[in-house]
């Protein structure tokens, strides 16, 4: 495994911090006035990337209200809908693409794109993407994979629903036809997803058996999930992002707002902070906060030949004195020397 990929530029991987995705999605509600505001307010959020989705609904699927094409699962926020209704709500129109990708790299993002076939993946290279998504769903679409790797760009694959031989099947496709910066993300493809289910230790074990980095495609709700990844050795974070819940949208069930996001940028960079390396001793910080430890204070005036016993010597902060872990030690030894209360106690002093 590579210690790092690179992305336009930004390096992803080992001692870097969490590269942290805003997922735009559907959440622009057909207005680019609010695509460009969301693109605004994930810059100011802190988050390193900005994410569409390019396809139209006639190159997902068809418009037909037979059971096939309808989502009847009560427990999804798109219930009731047959799947092309779906896709013309939440697309994000093509001619859009190039003004917000403009206006993301004004900010200093990175702007790119899940295409959904082939078509959507040669409009975005007249766009020059600097790297390609591939959703969870798509992730056992071997020709639409094979044809991303060709880019020679970076991938990040979801892996959302895959058993291990489909992540090996789709791993050795992009490797096979070119792909040589490859990032798996642990998904879990239920909307919003129970937390019980993101099963996150399978992000080392993931990392180990396909011999590359691995993020969190997260679809829960909050963050807690998203930290814990980092701990994990998550190198990638990707959130879906809406300026107000309230105001509704296709995922706006699951997607964090301005402020939520921008916490979450900063704790998953504490998380990643405070991961460090194996070290046992004193940091450069607590060097200064050793002479709080406890030492052995004579408690009681002593007059030279006295024995030390528990009434006069006590372990007290701060540890001036002889550590405390001699007080048994100490206990029935004999003073050479007459010794004031509050004295700390020192090998000197004894016989």
């Amino acid at each position: 495994m590579k210690d790092v990929i690179t992305i336009a530029g930004t390096s992803i991987g080992k001692g870097q911090k969490p590269f942290v995705i805003a997922e735009l999605s559907g959440n622009h509600n057909q207005s680019i006035d609010t695509a460009i505001e969301l693109v605004r307010a994930a810059a100011a959020s802190g988050v390193q990337a900005v994410k569409l989705q390019t396809y139209t609904a006639d190159t997902m699927t068809i418009n037909s209200q037979q059971d096939d094409f309808v989502i009847n699962d009560k427990s999804s926020p798109w219930h009731g809908q047959n799947l092309y209704q779906l896709y013309q709500q939440a697309h994000t129109p093509w001619e859009w693409h190039q003004e917000i990708f403009n206006e993301a790299k004004k900010l200093g993002l990175i702007a790119f794109s899940t295409p959904f076939d082939a078509t959507a993946v040669d409009f975005l290279e007249s766009l020059d993407v600097p790297a390609y998504k591939i959703a969870s769903f798509e992730n056992t679409d071997i020709h639409l994979i094979r044809r991303v790797a060709q880019t020679g760009k970076p991938m990040i694959i979801s892996t959302g629903m895959a058993s291990v031989a489909e992540v090996d099947e789709c791993v050795r496709t992009c490797q096979e036809a070119g792909c040589r910066d490859l990032l798996l993300m642990k998904c879990t493809s239920s909307y919003p997803a129970d937390p019980v289910d993101s099963h996150l230790m399978t992000i080392p074990h993931m990392q180990q058996l396909f011999s590359c980095h691995v993020g969190l495609s997260d679809h829960t709700q909050g963050i807690g999930a998203a930290v814990a990844s980092v701990a994990l050795g998550g190198t990638v974070i990707e959130k879906h992002f809406i300026l107000d819940r309230a105001s509704g949208g296709v995922d706006a069930d699951f997607s964090l707002e301005p402020d939520e996001m921008k916490m979450l940028v900063i704790e998953v960079n504490r998380a990643w902070m405070a991961l460090g390396s194996v070290y046992y001793g004193p940091t450069k910080q607590e060097k200064s906060s050793i002479k709080y430890r406890r030492g052995l204070y004579v408690v009681k005036d002593l007059k030279a030949g006295e024995y030390l016993s528990e009434e006069s010597v006590r372990a007290l902060r701060p540890a001036l004195g002889l550590s405390a872990k001699y007080y048994d030690f100490i206990c029935g030894k004999q003073v050479k020397k007459a010794i004031k209360s509050g004295t700390p106690l020192t090998w000197d002093a004894l016989l």
